[in-house]
């Protein structure tokens, strides 16, 4: 299998016996693995999509000189298709129809599968989040800026597209822990409601609209946006597309186009693929995001055409979660010592993994963001993308010197 998969770059292999076989080309990427038992070496071969991974989190494989994100970028470019083995294949098999079958499942299921994991303990988030706790990729305008200022610079970019006016309502679906809600208030003037189906996010976005004097302004509910009712000026959503599933698109969308105004926008914010995939990786669907599906652009926007909503702008961006995560990545290197404190050895690997091969999925794969400006009525949008750049200097006058706006 490492012989046929294995073609750019180069992969050292230790093996139990004490063996070592050299695979690749001998160029970079340079990557050297080694394996503890004959167990472990069983276990990838008749898996390797999952276990590799769960050899890893376990100690029974090691990557020398504590290079993961190398080890996966040299899987990431030979492409990891090739590392599939006849038992692992078959399973393949077993998991598509697994999650096809799991796909339609009731909204208490979906409660279950976000609480998996972003009711995590919080101070583990604080370990390598910014400092307004955003969980989604930031906005590198700059190359060279912090990860606070280009978190920042995100929801300056978002609110820029909502087309804010004082005094309007928003519903921000998905709210996280609050950092969008609690910006536009500040700072767009509008009231926010929030809402979530963690119920660790809820408390801690209830507690910062407390701290920031906003709770007369935003307000956060542990409710199922299916079941929001009234109407709202703006809509925005940022990283929930990706725990919907494609069965419910269709709902997604045209509970949006219920609950908007005549005149509202609705700006959508997710993770995308090059094309539709039947299952994520299933370390990531074990481990990390049950249930999750990362959407293509084709059937977000074939659910969207159906709902009646209008598109009036999409923007690509490329790079930008992949710097992300690198930053988040050297932070959780950096407080190693504080997870330990409050996880063990096991779950330090298995986040380590998530993080590097997420980044890696940006850098060399083919994942990218997309966000999605909607509108209910033609006459809502504008004929150029001036007006963008122009609200983000006036919120950027106003933002970084921390002033509510008037």
């Amino acid at each position: 299998m490492l012989r046929r998969a294995v073609r750019k770059g180069t992969l050292t292999v230790r093996y139990p016996s004490g063996a070592e076989a050299v695979y690749g080309d001998g160029g970079e990427p340079e990557a050297a693995i080694r394996i503890a038992d004959a167990g472990a070496v069983r276990a990838i071969y008749l898996d390797p999509a999952l276990k590799f991974t769960e050899m890893y989190m376990d100690g029974r494989m090691s990557i020398e000189a504590e290079k993961l994100d190398v080890f996966f970028a040299l899987v990431k470019i030979n492409g990891a298709k090739r590392f599939a083995t006849a038992p692992g294949a078959a399973l393949t098999v077993w998991r598509v129809l697994d999650r096809l079958w799991r796909r339609y499942v009731a909204r208490e299921t979906a409660q279950r599968n976000v609480a998996h994991h972003y009711d995590l303990d919080e101070r583990l988030f604080r370990l390598f989040l910014d400092d307004d706790l955003q969980y989604s990729c930031a906005y590198f305008a700059d190359p060279d800026a912090s990860l606070e200022e280009a978190q920042l610079a995100k929801k300056r970019h978002i609110a820029a597209k909502m087309m804010l006016a004082p005094g309007q309502s928003v519903l921000d679906i998905g709210s996280g822990w609050g950092g969008m809600a609690l910006y536009l208030a500040r700072h767009g003037g509008v009231t926010v409601t929030g809402v979530t189906l963690s119920s660790e996010q809820l408390r801690v976005a209830r507690e910062r609209a407390l701290e920031l004097g906003l709770a007369g302004r935003v307000g956060f509910e542990l409710t199922d946006y299916r079941a929001v009712t009234g109407k709202f000026d703006r809509l925005v959503s940022v990283g929930m597309l990706e725990h919907v599933g494609p069965q419910n698109f269709p709902t997604y969308f045209s509970t949006a186009a219920r609950l908007m105004q005549d005149d509202g926008v609705f700006l959508l914010h997710s993770i995308g693929r090059a094309k539709p995939n039947l299952f994520d990786p299933p370390f990531v669907e074990k481990y990390i995001f049950p249930n999750g599906h990362i959407p293509a652009l084709s059937e977000t926007l074939r659910a969207i055409e159906r709902s009646g909503l209008l598109v009036k702008d999409i923007e690509i961006l490329t790079y930008h979660y992949a710097d992300t995560l690198k930053h988040w990545r050297q932070r959780f290197h950096a407080n190693r010592d504080k997870v330990l404190a409050l996880y063990d050895e096991r779950f330090f690997r298995m986040w380590d993994l998530y993080l590097a091969t997420s980044e890696l999925s940006f850098r060399h794969g083919k994942l990218f963001n997309f966000q999605i400006q909607l509108v209910r009525k033609q006459s809502t949008a504008r004929p150029a993308r001036d007006y963008i750049g122009e609200a983000e200097r006036k919120l950027s006058a106003i933002d970084g010197l921390g002033r509510a706006a008037d």
